[in-house]
């Protein structure tokens, strides 16, 4: 029989969108809830910064409706081939483009008023579910110890914890490079952009406070054959007469731009020794599928429906984490598969510039591929 007290009903290793609303949404259910998070609020972060509108419904079913940071409202998509080749298209359900900066920090203030308990500047060095009591036992690298009946990992794209929970990825180095920039341009604030350049894309949209973000994604081996970032977007990402626009014309906002390495693709389990893996933690990053913080968002309202099941006796650990597992995929595996398939299109300059000028005359299967790779309110 358990008779241990646990110090939560759940821990949340990670504090970004599925860290955030997961907490938003237990505490909301009258959970013991607590978030480990890296880094003190606000931040910038490697981000697209472009949320389909598939996450409002959640949102606001939650308090946190993001309308309060004045978003910008987005309607239109425009795609580029690294030539300047471009098709157009309408966002059927349309999104929205606010800051990382200012949406993490709004929702870390709403669940701290729901009564979240945050441990910041905090990694999780060590996570065990103890047998004999069906609690985890989760160790941070200050020494502290703390104890949860559930664990959700939300703690991003690869951290020291995914080698202690010896997952397969993370043995494989990633070739994956992601830089991000805010800016000020003379752009229309309902479009969102996508250019594609040699071994790459960029997407720029805006973000509230008449501000751009900027954020491409490209490898490894073409930054160390040009030696610096601004003598690749220079010689490579300027090749697109799109984006050497943006760089001729627009005022960078940051002083430097935020880099981020290692950025892996590759597919992860949704559970790992019986954490419940939520947003980048399960591989819920690939590109062109609607965005990974919509999806980020649903993932952590499954975990939560489920977790919730579990700790008001409904399901048993076993059932709680086959429950999630089924939910997960069929909520997003479709939807991984046609984003793999849809990014293998890009990156050569000759297919890209192909399947654009085929692309621009079939607006029927822009529709679908769009369909297919966006979700619907939640």
């Amino acid at each position: 029989m358990n008779t241990s007290t646990p110090d939560f009903d759940v821990l949340i290793i990670g504090g970004g969108l599925a860290g955030l609303t997961a907490a938003l949404d237990l505490a909301s259910r009258g959970h013991r809830v607590a978030v480990v998070e890296k880094r003190i609020y606000p931040f910038h972060r490697v981000c697209g910064e472009y949320i389909s509108n598939e996450v409002l419904p959640y949102l606001q079913r939650l308090g946190a409706d993001p309308a309060a940071l004045d978003p910008a409202r987005i309607s239109q998509f425009l795609l580029s081939a690294p030539g300047g080749r471009t098709l157009t298209a309408p966002l059927d359900l349309g999104g929205f483009g606010v800051s990382r900066y200012a949406l993490d920090e709004f929702l870390y203030d709403r669940a701290r008023q729901r009564g979240v308990q945050f441990y910041l500047k905090a990694t999780a060095a060590d996570v065990q579910l103890e047998p004999q009591t069906d609690v985890f036992r989760v160790a941070l690298a200050n020494g502290q110890q703390l104890t949860a009946r559930v664990v959700l990992g939300a703690y991003g794209k690869r951290a020291t914890l995914d080698r202690q929970l010896d997952r397969a990825f993370f043995r494989q180095r990633s070739p994956f490079v992601g830089v991000k920039y805010h800016l000020r341009l003379d752009f229309p604030r309902n479009l969102i952009a996508l250019h594609n350049f040699a071994d790459g894309y960029a997407g720029l949209s805006a973000v509230e406070d008449g501000r751009f973000c900027f954020c491409y994604l490209t490898t490894r081996e073409q930054l160390r054959r040009h030696g610096s970032i601004p003598a690749m977007e220079e010689n490579v990402l300027s090749q697109n007469p799109h984006l050497r626009r943006v760089f001729a014309e627009a005022e960078q906002l940051y002083a430097q731009p935020e880099v981020i390495n290692e950025i892996s693709f590759a597919p992860k389990t949704c559970v790992e020794r019986h954490v419940l893996m939520c947003g980048d933690a399960a591989g819920l990053i690939t590109p062109l599928c609607g965005n990974g913080m919509a999806m980020a968002m649903h993932g952590a309202a499954l975990a939560v429906r489920h977790s919730s099941a579990f700790l008001q006796g409904q399901l048993t650990r076993p059932a709680l984490e086959a429950a999630y597992t089924r939910d997960w995929h069929r909520t997003f595996a479709a939807r991984l598969r046609v984003g793999r398939w849809v990014q293998s299109l890009f990156g050569g300059p000759r297919l890209t510039d192909a399947v654009v000028g085929t692309l621009r005359y079939a607006p029927g299967v822009v529709q679908t591929l769009m369909k297919r790779t966006h979700g619907s309110g939640f």
